[in-house]
């Protein structure tokens, strides 16, 4: 369907009212406006008046029936007059685009020609009233895109103008249940119905009429409704029989319709880009009717302008649609850029504490060992006046031994950490008793625990199995125990306790430490087992270490597919709790074993 076609008048008129609008079409653009006439071009075989200007454009042409009378068509398409325009030869150039006129000058025309053809028969002035009606339809699809009140308007404007009793569209394959028909009426069978066929709009005359509005099908009904597609996709018919109620175009398609007392009936295709959508539809209910020519095609029509209001606010609906989804996705991507740069900053904060926090942990084990180390070199050579007794070298010794096994304990952290990271660890599972593992870990930190005033207590919580078997990788497993037992004594104040917990089932281990230490603020609980993190991260805290043993052991831990748990009280103490899973023995290393 054209531009042409829906922009168009034609009607039998006489050769003066074709020069009576040819005047008013000159008098409707201004001075310099565009006008041209048959007189301007020979080669031209019939007759035409063409104005184009910014604000009124149109086109009539005028071919011969005889000496009185002619065809006269008169169109106000921006494409119909420059497909025309391009027939001229030479085509004679435009400096400014053609458009759609302006709502004003439109009606403005529209009201002069009426009066023009005022003097014409009954017949031209209802064609007048009916290119009017015509008019008022485009006019509110090109000022609107809300579909509904466009139908709605356009069922209300054909039933008056027509005098009919009832106009309805039916349409075809609408969601359910957000469609206009009411959902609230919906049964739970059919809210589950994919698609719907039904009545979506109505116009009565009279409350005396039946309402059949939001009456429809359901999907069984697809059989019929596929019959009436294929045979009514581009044809207007109508059915004049004294009582067609039961073979009426509504009540075939409607599935247990109620009775319609339809006397006449007039229905044409609505059709959307070559799919049939739906059924323009005027009932005769009060007394026979004959439809003619003129309402057919007036019933065509505006099926035609409802289609392209229906494929524009389709477009409308999609271009909606894809405006969300890119405002979304320009949302989501900002959000991950912001995301990215966050975890930017986070890591390069991370390096600078992580460069901080080991240069501090490395300066001072180191610039303990230079210093004993030099002083026992001078009285080595002898450059100081007197000796070191062997208790005193005895001592700078242990301090040096000290230091260094710190800085190397530090180094171990840090490859065994980058190896678990890296996926190059890979547990040695075999069984052993966890009760000796873990008498072995305390006896390790006795010392320190002694040195701090610190309680060090193991309890071996009743069990079935015996001697505490358990499998797993022995040297993961006291790495665990060793970090957790060691964090709990640097953090817990003299005369301080600190408990090792263990319970062995056929499921799994439990360890649990727990201490009467300084605690952990809930604020800071993110920041446990981050890697190079410490509570305390300023330059002159009171607690060394890199803060990689808590990453480690959460490593660690996860490693044999386990979890660990912290609950904490500020000035109460810390209780960490580690599950690890009981780990197959692969038959290599079984073997191995």
């Amino acid at each position: 369907m054209s531009s042409f076609q829906t922009h168009q008048l034609l009607q039998i008129s006489s050769w003066a009212v074709f020069n009576q609008v040819g005047s008013l079409l000159q008098q409707m653009v201004e001075p310099d406006a565009i006008v041209y006439t048959e007189a301007g071009f020979p080669q031209v075989t019939k007759r035409f008046v063409l104005v184009a200007s910014p604000d009124f454009s149109a086109l009539m042409q005028g071919t011969k029936i005889s000496d009185e009378q002619c065809n006269l068509e008169l169109t106000f398409s921006p494409d119909a007059i420059a497909d025309f325009l391009i027939t001229l030869s030479p085509s004679p150039p435009i400096a400014f685009t053609l458009q759609e006129n302006k709502s004003d000058r439109q009606s403005e025309f529209a009201l002069k020609l009426i009066e023009i053809l005022s003097q014409t028969p009954l017949e031209s002035a209802h064609q007048i009233e009916q290119e009017r009606l015509i008019n008022q339809v485009t006019t509110l699809i090109r000022h609107s895109l809300n579909l509904p009140v466009i139908l709605e308007t356009a069922v209300h404007q054909v039933r008056d103008f027509l005098h009919a009793d009832r106009l309805i569209i039916y349409q075809f394959n609408f969601p359910a249940p957000s469609c206009v028909i009411d959902s609230d009426i919906m049964t739970v069978a059919e809210a589950i119905t994919p698609n719907l066929d039904g009545i979506t709009y109505e116009s009565r005359s009279s409350d005396t009429i039946p309402s059949i509005l939001n009456v429809r099908n359901e999907y069984s009904a697809a059989s019929l409704r596929h019959q009436q597609k294929k045979q009514h996709k581009s044809t207007t018919w109508t059915t004049n029989e004294r009582k067609p109620s039961k073979s009426s175009t509504v009540a075939s398609l409607l599935h247990q319709s109620p009775m319609l007392d339809v006397q006449a009936e007039l229905v044409t295709p609505i059709v959307v880009q070559e799919e049939l959508w739906g059924l323009l539809i005027v009932h005769q209910c009060q007394y026979p009717r004959q439809w003619n020519d003129r309402e057919k095609v007036l019933l065509q029509r505006v099926a035609e302008h409802l289609a392209i209001a229906i494929y524009q606010a389709k477009l409308y609906s999609e271009l909606h649609q894809q405006k969300s989804t890119l405002e979304q996705q320009i949302i989501d991507r900002t959000q991950d850029l912001r995301d990215t740069l966050i975890a930017a900053q986070s890591a390069s904060r991370a390096k600078s504490e992580f460069l901080s926090t080991m240069s501090h942990e490395l300066r001072s084990p180191l610039t303990t060992i230079i210093g004993m180390a030099s002083t026992l070199l001078r009285y080595h050579t002898q450059e100081v006046s007197h000796t070191l007794t062997p208790q005193k070298q005895q001592e700078y010794l242990r301090i040096i031994q000290d230091r260094g096994e710190h800085l190397l304990s530090l180094i171990n952290d840090i490859l065994k950490l980058s190896e678990v990271e890296a996926g190059k660890t890979i547990l040695q599972v075999r069984k052993f008793s966890l009760a000796e593992l873990a008498q072995r870990t305390i006896r390790l930190l006795q010392k320190k625990a002694e040195l701090k005033q610190v309680d060090l207590v193991l309890e071996l919580l009743p069990d079935r199995s015996q001697n505490f078997l358990f499998q797993a990788d022995p040297q993961r497993v006291q790495q665990i125990c060793f970090n957790l037992l060691s964090n709990a004594i640097k953090f817990t104040p003299a005369q301080g306790r600190v408990t090792m917990r263990i319970r062995v089932s056929s499921e799994g281990a439990v360890l649990q430490i727990e201490d009467t230490g300084i605690g952990i603020a809930n604020h800071q609980r993110s920041f446990l087992f981050q890697k190079f993190q410490q509570l305390d991260a300023t330059y002159h805290r009171k607690y060394e270490g890199t803060g990689l043993g808590l990453a480690l052991t959460k490593q660690l831990v996860e490693l044999h597919g386990g979890s660990i748990q912290v609950d904490s009280t500020v000035g109460v103490g810390s209780k960490f709790t580690v599950f690890l899973p009981l780990q197959v023995i692969s038959a290599i290393e079984h073997a191995q074993q």
